[in-house]
């Protein structure tokens, strides 16, 4: 593992990095985070009666669409094609979080990590979304890298 920085040239400047003369692997990595609501919010996430619809199914979407959307987001970041991308939650309906946590698969020379942390971010930012009307006190947070392999 290096401790340079390779997204600077020799004089400083921002560049691309240029992945040109890497091989081409398979990829994996999964982004884990966590969102905290209130009672009455799990309730309408589990009972699906939040008055923007199904919140699980189109955080799910959002945060598959925003992992696909990674190099528009994020500078620098080269656009990837994915193999699979999913998006799963585990509520847990004692301590009132859902963990949601994104998985990106591909084949390529770079990639995959941003990938999964845009997803699970924005995943997590969409529940907050269509539930701010019921708990406007909801915490996002956690957000980290589980694994990443090459």
């Amino acid at each position: 593992m290096t401790d340079s920085l390779n997204h600077f040239d020799k004089s400083g400047n921002a560049i691309m990095v240029d992945v040109s003369a890497k091989e081409i692997t398979a990829r994996t990595a999964v982004a884990k985070g966590i969102i905290t609501v209130n009672a009455q919010a799990m309730t309408a996430i589990l009972e699906g009666t939040s008055k923007k619809g199904d919140v699980l199914g189109v955080a799910r979407i959002a945060g598959i669409t925003a992992a696909k959307r990674t190099a528009d987001l994020i500078p620098l970041c080269h656009p990837l094609i994915f193999d699979t991308c999913k998006i799963d939650f585990n509520v847990n309906e004692k301590e009132l979080h859902i963990d949601a946590v994104c998985t990106v698969k591909l084949s390529g020379k770079t990639g995959a990590e941003m990938e999964a942390l845009t997803g699970v971010s924005i995943a997590l930012l969409t529940v907050y979304d269509m539930c701010k009307a019921i708990d406007k006190g909801m915490v996002i947070g956690e957000i980290r890298l589980i694994s990443k392999s090459k």
